[in-house]
């Protein structure tokens, strides 16, 4: 498949640099288009072989997936700009917008074709620049083999699920911002460690190889988190203590509180 990236900011840019990095996906298959020229040419030292320009309609040229990784009210104009030179029989058109609906992009693109657009959404989380991002998938007016299609591409930058349109809000909460949310704790458990003794960089090594401890062990048991915290929760011990101090000060309804905010913004 080959995929024009227009936009080369952090997501844009943690995109490219994911599918350069993915085993079995040719370089020479991807192109970026941004206005100014100093991401594109990071992009293309880093990466040999991918295609570059600061014109968006050349980006698009054969392009089988176009992902606009472009602030929500770029989309529009962009939309308009690259519209008028797409096949809309085979070129499939995807958002990263938050803000940006399947209906406004049909809306959009519908003023340049009478076929029925293939559109998506998605959104990844910036772990995708090392292929291990969970990003979410909605479409319009594609079939069963091109969603897979596209599936098949993130899946291979992480992990990737199809879900309803309504579901995007929630799923960013939980996995987009969700991200930065994870390194929060890691932060604070790092400040923790060197209040404790030990040196920052030490602390924040020890707290990412305790959490990524962590996710293995409850992505290959499938337990539930309660399950596995039982098993070092023992009676009068200091991990119970230390739990219980983090409920006090509001840890579980902190977190749920900061996602629920997140669907609301």
């Amino acid at each position: 498949m080959k995929i024009a990236v227009i936009g080369a900011g952090n997501m844009g840019g943690a995109i490219v640099a994911g599918l350069a990095r993915s085993r079995g996906f040719n370089r020479e298959n991807i192109s970026v288009s941004n206005p100014s020229t100093d991401k594109l040419d990071a992009l293309a030292e880093a990466y040999d072989g991918i295609y570059t320009t600061t014109v968006n309609t050349e980006a698009v040229i054969s392009a089988d997936l176009i992902i606009l990784a472009v602030k929500p009210w770029l989309v529009e104009k962009v939309v308009r700009e690259i519209a008028p030179t797409l096949d809309f029989s085979c070129q499939m058109l995807m958002s990263l917008a938050a803000g940006v609906t399947l209906a406004q992009l049909g809306e959009w693109v519908g003023e340049y074709t009478d076929l029925e657009p293939i559109l998506f959404r998605c959104m990844p989380n910036t772990a995708i620049a090392v292929g291990r991002s969970m990003t979410f998938i909605s479409a319009s007016g594609a079939t069963d083999d091109e969603i897979d299609s596209v599936r098949a591409v993130f899946d291979n930058l992480g992990r990737a699920d199809v879900i309803p349109e309504t579901m995007l809000p929630a799923a960013t909460a939980l996995c987009s911002c969700g991200i930065a949310y994870a390194m929060r704790y890691v932060r604070a458990a790092q400040e923790g460690g060197v209040e404790m003794g030990f040196y920052p960089d030490r602390a924040r090594d020890y707290v990412l190889q305790t959490m990524l401890g962590a996710v293995k062990l409850m992505m290959s048991t499938g337990n539930h988190p309660e399950v596995e915290i039982d098993k070092v929760t023992t009676p009068g011990g200091v991990t119970i203590k230390g739990l219980n101090a983090m409920e006090e000060a509001g840890f579980s309804t902190s977190v749920i509180k900061g996602l629920r905010a997140s669907v609301k913004v």
